[in-house]
């Protein structure tokens, strides 16, 4: 089985070892120091007390690779349309492509019918890059759970989880998504394969889009946004907006919203993805955890007054830092109306 992933940092290279402890023969895309040091002296792993170096090829050019079973992308969401051009060298007629991505992936609307099937979410795939780019077809999808953390080029520190749930946008147990499930499963991870994806991209997405913007606004952990009053009924009116949406959509939650914010708040003192990205200087994930809940929302016809606002405050947050590029003139002049109605 030949697995390339592309963007292999964190959470990236975590899955690079662990599939080539399983055998599989993997390749792992990334660049500058990190790649230089994992060229040189493999990629190591260290998960508690023990550390483990494996020696995957590892390259910035994907032409060197040919034609892949799986292409795993492993980078932020809003580098991914970027790259659609450079993975194509990796595509085969059968490859399936796993958004390994936080948010709703560009596929979202892929065969669902009804009002939205085949609807393309500018948010987070402008201009159909991906769509037209990889194709839907090829898609799996794919929820994060762990955390891991570059600690050193070519040295990655696990910090906890181990669980990659899959699934077809069809709900189905094809045979591609059932050998991907099985060989990650012998790498050591928890690889679930189910049959409502969305359901699962929604429920993460739904804590993400809440406390990673109020803590890129406040600096505070989420133990300190779950546990103060004000902050915690802030995420609780998102998370509200948020499911009425979902409902609207179908999705099904599983948890409720008080258990969903006492879940956050009992991991403690963690700073979020998007809180640490700001204070490292790196580009923020705006879009694909919050922007594109309200591009859903218009669609749907639910307002969305509280998302509104905590959107307009961290996307500034995130353009006086330089870390974000808000939409398009176009496409920002026509969240004014709707903002303003509210």
């Amino acid at each position: 089985m030949k697995i390339c992933i592309y963007g292999s940092g964190a959470i990236g290279g975590y899955l690079g070892v662990r599939l080539h402890q399983a055998g599989a023969e993997v390749s792992l895309v990334a660049r500058g120091a990190h790649l230089a040091a994992m060229r040189e002296n493999g990629v190591t792993l260290i998960v508690g007390e023990e550390k483990t170096t494996v020696h995957p090829r590892c390259t910035d050019n994907p032409a060197e690779l040919g034609p892949q079973d799986y292409v795993i992308i492993g980078l932020k969401a809003h580098s991914v349309p970027g790259v659609v051009p450079a993975i194509q060298p990796l595509l085969g007629p059968d490859t399936a492509v796993v958004t390994a991505v936080n948010g709703i992936p560009y596929w979202y609307f892929y065969g669902t019918g009804g009002d939205f099937d085949g609807r393309i979410l500018d948010s987070v795939d402008p201009g159909g890059a991906q769509w037209n780019g990889f194709g839907p077809q090829r898609a799996i999808g794919c929820v994060v759970y762990p955390a891991t953390e570059v600690v050193a080029p070519g040295v990655i520190q696990h910090i906890y989880g181990d669980k990659f749930s899959l699934g077809e946008p069809d709900g189905s147990m094809s045979d591609r998504v059932v050998a991907l499930s099985k060989m990650m499963e012998a790498g050591g991870l928890r690889a679930p394969v189910l049959d409502r994806i969305r359901d699962e991209i929604w429920l993460k997405l739904w804590g993400n889009l809440c406390f990673n913007p109020i803590s890129a606004l406040t600096h505070a952990t989420l133990e300190v946004i779950c546990g103060d009053p004000e902050t915690r009924a802030v995420a609780k009116a998102m998370m509200l907006e948020a499911k009425r949406i979902g409902d609207r959509l179908g999705v099904h939650f599983r948890v409720d919203v008080e258990r969903r914010i006492n879940g956050a708040g009992a991991v403690g003192a963690h700073k979020t993805s998007m809180l640490q990205d700001l204070e490292r200087g790196r580009p923020m994930e705006i879009d694909a955890l919050l922007s594109v809940v309200q591009e859903m929302g218009r669609m749907v016809e639910v307002p969305t007054p509280t998302i509104d606002v905590v959107l307009a405050l961290v996307r500034q947050r995130g353009e006086v830092a330089g870390l974000y590029t808000r939409p398009q003139p176009a496409d920002a002049k026509e969240l004014v109306p709707s903002v303003a109605a509210q």
